[in-house]
């Protein structure tokens, strides 16, 4: 297929501070993304309306699910720039709504605009990375990306909890802009330097943008429907069902098929994969405290156990020295991380005898997150036309977006019902081995990706 060619920044330096500035804008929606769930708790025992809380985070996918969609439809159709610019203004303005919100509404409009800022800046990075830099330079873009997430892992909780009981939870908020504002300094005058014009015969936006809230709706739905386990819940799956039917295939690739090779095979990967992640970190802190008798603290370095893992996947798929072309490194990567689901699943039905299981299970699931998450994003910018990239790359987002939602509904569910029946070993057992089947359909998805060659090259 034709390459466009799109020229870089006209300097090294430019260049490097455009790379910099990514990386930190990256990060800081990072840290709030990691620094809110230990924050949360504190706002809404200030704020009240604690049946509102789990909308704080619902809101932010909401409206991310959205974000994700109308920034790659723009991307293809204006370029990058003003996407990602127009995400980064929107996550900052979220954050200074979140950071002085008297009531728990006001906290939850804040919170969506976050979600609105941080889709469209996550997708405006990737199609920026996709024009800038060439193949052999993006896995290295890309292991940074990884390490800009990994790193608030660690370091985002215990920050969060020292501004929240030194200050208040609203300088959770108020930290993370100093990054936004230095990100935003590197990257105007490079971003300013780049001539990157539209696509010609993009797709047009007519309709796109609408699907796109119909199937954030399903998806909260769906999650509805795992809330609580009665008539309802069959109605709101009904729905959640129905409105994903018909929002979700403008979405995703052109003449996408579940069942297909290449690019669907991709989208496929990426959502099941996330899904069944997703779905086992939401309930493995609480095994460990619940089931395994561990404290918080203890159950919490489990997860950083899991960080460590997607650290290492993310350097190794970068590597020349790995003789094995992306798909494979793809396909390595889903079944570490359905492996790894599989220990801490069996740590689940046996509480108190296999945590060794769960500890390396979330070690083998980290690794293959990092190998495979950063490998289908480049995959998907190999096999897509110039002219498609944005709307793919949106595809794949959504797809992971929509997946982490259905993921821990799925499990949620399987949970509920084993709170009825107080089985903690139903309950979390059953939960993450649900989470193993999701990874056994993105295994078997991953071989039909076909052959991509791997372009990686060393820091």
């Amino acid at each position: 297929m034709g390459q466009m060619q799109d020229p870089a920044p006209s300097t090294r330096t430019s260049r490097r501070g455009l790379t910099i500035g990514l990386l930190l804008g990256v990060t800081a929606i990072a840290f709030e993304a990691m620094a809110v769930a230990t924050a949360m708790p504190a706002a809404a025992a200030d704020l009240g309306d604690l049946e509102l809380y789990a909308w704080t985070f619902t809101a932010f996918m909401l409206a991310s699910t959205f974000a994700i969609v109308a920034a790659g439809q723009f991307s293809d159709r204006i370029g990058p720039k003003v996407p990602l610019a127009v995400g980064f203004g929107l996550f900052a303005v979220g954050l200074v709504v979140s950071a002085v919100a008297p009531t728990m509404p006001v906290l939850l409009v804040g919170r969506f605009v976050q979600g609105l800022g941080g889709g469209a800046a996550n997708l405006a990075v990737m199609v920026l990375v996709a024009r800038v830099f060439d193949e052999r330079e993006r896995a290295v873009i890309m292991t940074g990306f990884s390490a800009a997430w990994m790193v608030p892992s660690f370091a985002g909780p215990p920050i969060a909890a020292w501004l929240t009981k030194a200050l208040s939870w609203h300088w959770v908020f108020w930290s993370v802009l100093p990054l936004m504002a230095i990100a935003a300094l590197l990257m105007t005058g490079p971003l300013r330097a780049l001539r990157l014009p539209p696509h010609a015969g993009v797709a047009t936006l007519k309709g796109q943008l609408p699907r796109a809230g119909v199937a954030a709706l399903g998806a909260a739905a769906l999650q509805l429907a795992g809330h609580h386990l009665d008539l309802w819940s069959l109605a709101w799956a009904a729905l959640g069902v129905a409105l994903l039917w018909w929002g979700l295939p403008p979405l995703l690739p052109q003449g996408f098929r579940p069942t297909g090779a290449g690019l669907d095979a991709l989208v496929v990967v990426r959502a099941f994969t996330a899904g069944a992640f997703a779905g086992g970190q939401a309930f493995l802190p609480l095994m460990l405290v619940r089931s395994e008798g561990l404290p918080l603290d203890w159950a919490g370095s489990v997860l950083i156990v899991g960080s460590v893992g997607w650290m290492l996947g993310a350097w190794l798929q970068s590597r020349p020295w790995l003789r094995l072309r992306r798909d494979q490194i793809i396909i390595a990567g889903v079944g570490s991380v359905t492996v790894g689901l599989a220990l801490a699943a069996a740590s689940g039905w046996l509480p108190g005898r296999l945590l060794a299981a769960a500890v390396v299970g979330w070690f083998f699931g980290g690794l293959g997150m990092g190998l495979s998450l950063a490998s289908t994003s480049l995959a998907v910018m190999q096999l897509s036309e110039p002219v498609a990239i944005g709307r793919n790359t949106s595809s794949l987002q959504v797809g992971e977006s929509l997946g982490n939602s259905i993921g821990a509904g799925i499990a949620g569910t399987l949970f509920v019902i084993g709170l009825a029946q107080s089985s903690g070993a139903l309950g979390f057992g059953g939960a993450l081995t649900a989470m193993v089947l999701l990874g056994l359909v993105a295994l078997a998805a991953s071989w039909r990706i076909g052959a991509v060659e791997n372009h990686s090259v060393s820091l």
